[in-house]
């Protein structure tokens, strides 16, 4: 039995593989893109793991794949192309989109570990990544797994030869963990002794011991060329490295086959990891992941530092419980006379139901041993407080903190104060609630919170990237497009193609899931919203009624209606995004949940609820904007050539 999960990014010939399947592990999934490279890994994986090709696990393209599709695991091992950062190409970073879109690919590993949060991660580069553009690249790359997605980050510049190899080959590793908040404390092994020198390599007496850095290309360089790395002095003659060599000086068996021509064998050698190096840091990391796993076992595990919409779920779940109700809105978010009696709040993911009495009496009774006790709210909870805990949301420091207060009346109220749904969630609480005659029972609501930024409707991500083809543009004008770092450059990168006679035309929705999706809602929807991002880039129309008005001036007949029609389409978009879908999973055109709670700035807070859909729609229709997250982290705005033709990406986020 395996004592761990992990999946091989970017997989090469599997290097990563056989370093963790060596210490325990358990591939369930791997992706490499290169059709030789592909070859090797099945031919040499296939009997050690045969449910890995044969459920459709070992997949291509990693931008074909949603984070949602995933399956469940511990550790992601990823050595993402190097070539945008290593000193033997134009360095060109995250930018490189000469060659398909390799030098953003970095962004894919983010999105898989945002929405699959495995324990820990193991990356590997070439070293220049840690000095690229004055440092500003690795500054990014930790920014975004530290502040952003919660991991510890660890690195170091390891070589092959520190861990027995006899081949320089020096290689950033960089290793993190997701349940390290305090400890902080892993450290990578200490080198060892060479475990065999070339002369082992080559079976004859070479003048090197250690041996230069694989590489891929530029071979027949003479031995004496400082650029050469593939020629050694062996018995007195100069000998050239072959597969046989290359396989020992990067760790892998003799056992290890390559159905593929040697030209090729040698390029996937040079493209793969030192493996000893990996098995020796792997080893580490599953020991110090194990180590935490024991330590937080015994620790509350929910985190006492949350964001600002964390904290307002929780807000909202106590105003619940001190008003015992909550009033519908008008589309202006303000109160109207209805409102819905609250008789039980909890959320999906907590131990505890809370019912309320007319009284100040709220009934705690556990989901699991079905013990109750009595709780009198109006000792700790009031108006005043939630005033208070409301103005220490909003006046929250960092990604991050905590608020001890809440705390306090959690423990007062006996009830695990925790976020309340997870990612494939709408509903963040859940309530028994009455109007009138009409009854409602767990009734799933989300919650959206103004006590912080406005919160969005849909989140940026690479299923929300929309592909378009550029027709009439020569890929000379790439670099010069690419290079346009306006204020609002994806306005003044798409009038530039415009004004060098190329056209944007919609390909495709990146994501076939999250095309699905719209295709669900309405057939012409993948095709307006294409429309909708352009004009929305190309001439500022954030507000969706003027969006919506430009389109159908410039493209009405093509969609079938007239201009009302094509308004009510986008309104019950909204709302399949606010209670039904979510971009990266398959719907089924249910809504997950009914209704949504608003918190507003000052700490009120309204409903809305699909028996008055109208007003809904009307409310997200006019308060619902464009929104243009990072270009970089998202990997769109740049035009890139994909099998000789030039594309561009928009990408939809959209905000209150």
């Amino acid at each position: 039995m395996s004592k761990f999960t992990f999946i091989d990014l970017f997989a090469g010939i599997g290097g990563f593989h056989l370093a963790m399947e060596s210490i325990g592990g358990k591939c369930v999934f791997a992706s490499e893109i290169d059709e030789y490279a592909r070859k090797t890994y099945e031919h040499n994986f296939k009997k050690t793991n045969p449910e890995l090709f044969e459920n459709g696990s070992f997949n291509d393209d990693i931008r074909k794949i949603s984070p949602f599709d995933l399956p469940d695991f511990d550790v992601l091992c990823a050595g993402f192309p190097c070539q945008p950062f290593s000193q033997a190409g134009y360095k060109r970073g995250f930018n490189d989109t000469h060659n398909s879109e390799r030098g953003n690919l970095f962004f894919n590993i983010v999105e898989i570990l945002e929405v699959k949060r495995p324990k820990a991660f193991f990356l590997e580069n070439v070293r220049g990544i840690v000095n690229h553009d004055n440092g500003k690249t690795f500054k990014i790359i930790r920014n975004i797994l530290e502040n952003e997605l919660g991991y510890s980050f660890y690195f170091q510049i390891i070589k092959a030869c520190d861990f027995g190899l006899p081949q320089l080959r020096p290689r950033v590793f960089m290793i993190g963990f997701r349940d390290e908040e305090v400890l902080r404390n892993f450290s990578f092994p200490q080198p060892i002794p060479l475990k065999f020198t070339m002369s082992d390599v080559w079976q004859g007496q070479c003048d090197r011991d250690i041996g230069y850095t694989l590489r891929v290309g530029g071979r027949g360089s003479k031995i004496g060329d400082r650029r050469n790395w593939d020629h050694y002095w062996v018995d007195g003659e100069v000998r050239q490295i072959m597969p046989e060599q290359a396989r020992k000086m990067q760790g892998f068996p003799d056992d290890f086959e390559f159905p593929v021509p040697k030209s090729q064998a040698m390029k996937q050698l040079g493209n793969s990891v030192a493996v000893d190096a990996v098995r020796a840091c792997s080893e580490r990391l599953i020991e110090y992941m194990n180590f935490l796993s024991r330590v937080n076992g015994d620790v509350d595990m929910a985190k006492q530092t949350k964001n600002k919409g964390e904290w307002a779920e929780i807000y909202s779940f106590l105003k619940l419980l001190n008003d015992k109700k909550v009033y519908l809105a008008d589309k202006d978010l303000n109160s109207k006379t209805e409102f819905f009696t609250v008789n039980k709040v909890t959320t999906l993911n907590i131990k505890q139901s809370c019912y309320l009495s007319e009284n100040d009496i709220v009934e705690v009774e556990n989901k699991e041993t079905g013990e109750k006790q009595q709780v009198n709210v109006s000792n700790f909870l009031n108006a005043n407080t939630l005033r208070e805990l409301a103005d220490l949301i909003k006046n929250g420091k960092g990604r991050t903190f905590d608020i001890p207060e809440f705390h306090i009346i959690s423990n007062k109220l006996s009830v695990v104060l925790v976020k309340g749904g997870n990612s494939s969630q709408k509903a963040d609480i859940v309530l028994n609630v009455e109007r009138g005659d009409i009854q409602f029972f767990d009734e799933g609501f989300g919650i959206k919170s103004y006590l912080g930024n406005p919160p969005t409707l849909l989140n940026a991500s690479g299923s929300t990237n929309f592909i378009y083809k550029i027709k009439g543009l020569s890929e000379s004008s790439l670099d010069i497009i690419n290079a346009i770092e306006t204020k609002y450059k994806v306005k003044d990168r798409i009038t530039a193609i415009y004004e060098r006679g190329g056209s944007l035309c919609f390909d495709k929705v990146e994501q076939p899931t999250m095309s699905y999706n719209l295709n669900l809602v309405d057939s012409i929807m993948p095709k307006l919203v294409a429309l909708m991002l352009i004009e929305f880039h190309k001439n500022r129309h954030n507000n969706l009624d003027d969006n919506i008005n430009k389109i159908f001036t410039q493209y009405g007949e093509k969609f079938g209606t007239d201009l009302d029609g094509l308004k009510i389409k986008v309104k019950r978009l909204l709302v399949a995004i606010l209670l039904g879908f979510f971009a990266g999973e398959k719907w089924d055109g249910n809504y997950l949940a009914n209704g949504t709670i608003v918190v507003k700035n000052n700490g009120e807070q309204v409903a809305y609820h699909i028996t008055d859909l109208v007003t809904l729609e009307h409310y997200l229709y006019e308060n619902i904007r464009f929104d243009t997250p990072s270009t970089t982290r998202h990997r769109y705005g740049s035009i890139f050539v994909e099998n000789g033709e030039l594309f561009f990406k928009l990408n939809l986020q959209l905000r209150f």
